[in-house]
């Protein structure tokens, strides 16, 4: 039904396997790219040829000896599916278990349970950017001012196992990332701070259990939605004997080749791998100790008028 998807696997294992014909491939990784929601130009597939991430995953399968499955059929997920994996990798957005979108296979209740299943049985998870505005809160039933208060209680299960989810985001801009954990893998020698051009979000409900690995300098920030004490950008946890990394970047096509991304996305799916180990007690209220507080609900622009 999908020949994308399989020409995408075999791809990844040629291009594999020209660097390491010697060796059995090390690791292997889901791609999982459904968008029931909005769909990221980066994550689109283009005449049956990989997206712009998935390039950049190649190059870094042939560095770091990992072989890429590219994917957005959600009917897949089941423990049989996922157990053929070392680590799953979502690009994602909105309710994954309707068809939305972008037309693909949902998931079903049962997949969405799996994938919960097997990352406490001791596999990773890694989500980058719209990762966290995927399964929200009472579906985003929510409207108005109430969207923007924290519901962690209220908020779905998925939201709960990431770490947090999406309010919103304000126009494109250099912004500060607070190193908070120089030791974790992929932060090594990246200094105190860094920062490049990015749509950066703005996240709530955060589990309490994270481990915060950079915080946004949200003060510094251009724009209504980062009215707000520094918050949590990027971070990890653990989900029974397995592991959760998160960031908000990845929206811009220039960021999947921007070398601090790439040294930072290493470590956090070398560590979701199990390949290295840190450190990853909870921190949030000593990393960011104003997490709770989000920005002032703003109001949607009214749809333009079409010209007369």
């Amino acid at each position: 039904m999908f020949p994308q998807e399989s020409l995408l696997y075999f791809s990844a294992i040629l291009s594999v396997s020209s660097a390491f014909a010697a060796e059995a491939p090390k690791r292997k990784i889901l791609f999982f790219t459904k968008s029931s929601g909005f769909e990221h130009e980066v994550i689109s597939w283009k005449k049956g040829q990989p997206s712009i991430a998935e390039k950049q995953l190649l190059e870094m399968a042939e560095e770091n000896h990992w072989v890429f499955t590219f994917s957005k059929d959600g009917s897949k997920f089941s423990k049989e599916y996922l157990g053929g994996f070392d680590a799953v990798m979502f690009y994602t957005t909105g309710d994954l278990c309707v068809e939305g979108t972008d037309g693909n296979p949902p998931m079903t209740l049962a997949g969405k349970e799996a994938l919960f299943d097997y990352i406490r049985s001791g596999k990773g998870f890694v989500g980058t950017h719209s990762a966290s505005d995927t399964f929200h809160t009472d579906n985003e039933s929510l409207k108005g001012p109430e969207r923007y208060l924290n519901h962690y209680e209220k908020a779905d299960p998925y939201v709960r196992f990431l770490g947090a989810e999406f309010i919103r985001h304000g126009a494109q801009q250099v912004a500060k990332n607070v190193v908070i954990d120089p030791k974790f893998p992929g932060f090594e020698g990246l200094g105190a701070d860094f920062g490049f051009q990015e749509e950066w979000y703005s996240l709530k409900d955060f589990s309490k259990d994270i481990h915060v690995l950079t915080v946004m300098d949200a003060p510094s920030m251009t724009g209504k939605e980062y009215a707000r004490p520094p918050f949590p950008n990027t971070w990890a946890r653990l989900e029974g004997k397995g592991r959760v990394w998160y960031t908000s970047m990845g929206h811009r096509e220039d960021v999947w080749s921007n070398p601090i991304f790439r040294k930072v996305l290493k470590g956090g799916l070398d560590w979701a791998c199990g390949d290295v180990s840190a450190e990853v007690a909870p921190n949030l209220e000593t990393a960011a100790p104003g997490w709770a507080t989000n920005p002032g609900y703003i109001e949607p622009k009214a749809p333009a008028k079409a010209a007369k």
